[in-house]
């Protein structure tokens, strides 16, 4: 347990929230056939990018990219929502989870923990979507 009495790494989704004020928010959009190119292109891309769970769970449909794709929007929009960019930490700190409904939640781990308990964040909630061309997640930060 830390001090925020959080434990590492950090499972916080949609039924652990609370009541809590908005911290941060961010969201990501990504094209589907752009990030398929980009997977195929670097054959270890996806290791390094997603746990082996997310990709075993992508993996088991029939074409993984739409939510490989989402996956990656919802780490992007997590480092928007601590308000950080790119190298404030490991992609694979971020975890899409799934609960035993199917209702996605996000295990943070490593830097992206230290992170989100410094800004006071408590909670999560996460939302994924996908089309055929695009994938959007939405994360919101609550403390």
């Amino acid at each position: 347990m830390t001090d925020s009495g959080l434990t590492s790494p950090q499972l916080l989704g949609v039924g652990d929230a609370k009541t809590g004020i908005v911290v941060g928010m961010g969201t990501d959009l990504v094209e589907i056939e752009r990030f398929r190119l980009a997977m195929a292109r670097r054959a270890k891309l996806g290791e390094r990018l997603f746990s082996d769970d997310e990709r075993a769970y992508a993996e088991r449909h029939r074409d993984p990219a739409p939510r490989l794709a989402a996956r990656f929007a919802a780490k992007e929009a997590v480092m928007k929502a601590l308000g950080v960019g790119l190298g404030a930490f490991k992609l694979r700190d971020v975890e899409v989870a799934r609960r035993k409904s199917g209702a996605p939640e996000l295990v943070l781990r490593g830097k992206a923990t230290a992170l989100a308990e410094r800004q006071g964040v408590t909670g999560w909630h996460l939302s994924l979507t996908h089309t055929d061309s695009m994938a959007m997640a939405v994360a919101i930060a609550l403390g």
